[in-house]
């Protein structure tokens, strides 16, 4: 069996205790007119251990954020792979700390160094990623927000998951998460701008 994996400075090390992926796959209705294929959305989380839990305050987060990036390769990896073959329109990230750690601590581990490798194993994308964390003891509920990966104002793509993670995060854990989805919400009419209009130019529109 795989052990833990390690990734960081020896200073300060995010290590990889376990990960899990939660899929939800919904048929298009046609009947509705809507004709837009399967609607996929896929979590990908790990849970690692906090380098912080229980310290007390640490000005310097930087050591997590440079160890994140390669969580967020192997988060990527997972989602697409759970995506079986499906495009990737939407995306978003969010954490939950142990109460042994600060809020902080899954905003340092989700920066722009966590979220590129995303961008990269999706085929790219320009919009914004939404991120939502908080602190929680074992079995927190957390909803994580979605939107278009290469623009924010398609509101058919605004959608989200809703996670439970029954035993995690333990106080010295940090659960970090990506979602993606195939497409926007099914018979989704609420007007605004169409994911086929889209410009690409500025994250937006």
């Amino acid at each position: 069996m795989e052990s833990a994996i390690h990734f960081g400075s020896p200073t300060v090390q995010l290590v990889l205790r376990r990960w899990l992926t939660v899929v939800d796959h919904q048929e298009a209705q046609p009947e509705h007119g809507d004709t837009g294929g399967a609607l996929r959305r896929v979590a990908a989380v790990g849970i690692v251990a906090n380098p912080y839990a229980g310290r007390g305050y640490v000005a310097d987060l930087s050591e997590a954020i440079a160890a994140s990036e390669a969580v967020g390769h192997r988060l990527a990896a997972i989602a697409v792979e759970a995506m079986g073959g499906l495009p990737v329109e939407s995306y978003g990230k969010g954490g939950i700390v142990g109460l042994a750690g600060e809020q902080e601590h899954a905003n340092a581990m989700l920066t722009t160094t966590f979220a590129e490798p995303l961008r990269e194993a999706i085929g790219g994308g320009i919009a914004w990623i939404s991120s939502f964390t908080k602190r929680g003891p074992p079995g927190t509920v957390i909803d994580i927000p979605m939107a278009h990966k290469d623009a924010a104002y398609v509101r058919s793509h605004y959608d989200g998951m809703t996670l439970t993670l029954q035993d995690a995060p333990q106080a010295d854990e940090v659960a970090l998460i990506v979602v993606i989805a195939s497409r926007g919400r099914i018979n989704a009419r609420v007007g605004g701008l169409e994911a086929k209009d889209i410009t690409g130019k500025d994250g937006l529109r």
